[in-house]
């Protein structure tokens, strides 16, 4: 293929990614209310929080943002499918039979830190956060602030759980091996408390513990996914 054919092709993948994440989009906005006032704002009034509207149009905003952040996150599938069918023409033919399972494991990964983070990381946090403060302070929280901090820290921990694919790109590549991820670990335990500071959209201690800790289990898992990604090395050496 020539780089325009390149091109025109990644044109289409984006193209059927965006479609993707507007049907998802619209599909949730049929339960936008449910979304909202149930699983949105569930975790706030478990806190013993209230949120608040400060503009006119807040209300419209949050529903739109919602539901477009909901179609990007159940639209993940899709999106993984169609990369990999954009770099299928670079791999092997051997390769190319387990596009499947890498998008399945890939998606299963991001929703698995959707998950931790809505079921651990946000509870925690705003259970932390409402033990400050006294009896003359309400706490109210402005909406569009909340949805961008449980948005971030969502996305944020998907993202983050996809540590143990990327070691299974790297090493299928030849770029990272077990011995590396065994001799750097220390540093990687300092990347790993940075990372966790950058991506939690909080400066308190608590939810960077909360991430930095499965990060670094994702970290040993991700030695163990090294290890069996590279077997035909490791055969060769011995």
């Amino acid at each position: 293929m020539s780089f325009l054919d390149h091109l025109e092709e990644l044109r289409w993948s984006i193209l059927k990614v965006v479609v993707g994440v507007l049907l998802a989009a619209i599909a949730c906005s049929v339960y936008a209310d449910f979304i909202v006032t149930t699983i949105l704002l569930g975790p706030l009034k478990t806190a013993g929080m209230k949120a608040q509207v400060l503009s006119p149009y807040g209300i419209v905003l949050l529903y739109m943002e919602t539901v477009l952040i909901c179609g990007l996150i159940l639209s993940m599938p899709n999106t993984l499918y169609w990369l990999w069918k954009f770099v299928a023409p670079g791999l092997l033919p051997k390769e190319r039979r387990y596009i499947s399972r890498i998008v399945f494991f890939t998606s299963l990964c991001f929703f698995s830190g959707v998950a931790f983070a809505y079921y651990i990381l946000l509870p925690t946090a705003l259970k932390f956060f409402a033990t400050f403060g006294t009896d003359q302070i309400d706490l109210n929280i402005a909406l569009d602030r909340y949805v961008s901090f449980v948005l971030a820290m969502l996305l944020g921990a998907g993202l983050v759980f996809e540590l143990p694919m990327i070691s299974y790109f790297l090493s299928k590549m030849g770029f990272l091996t077990p011995a590396f991820m065994r001799h750097y670990r220390r540093h990687a335990i300092v990347a790993i408390l940075i990372i966790s500071a950058v991506v939690t959209p909080t400066p308190d201690v608590v939810t960077q513990v909360l991430l930095a800790a499965p990060m670094m289990l994702l970290y040993e898992i991700g030695i163990f996914v090294s290890h069996v990604s590279q077997p035909s090395k490791d055969g060769e050496a011995a």
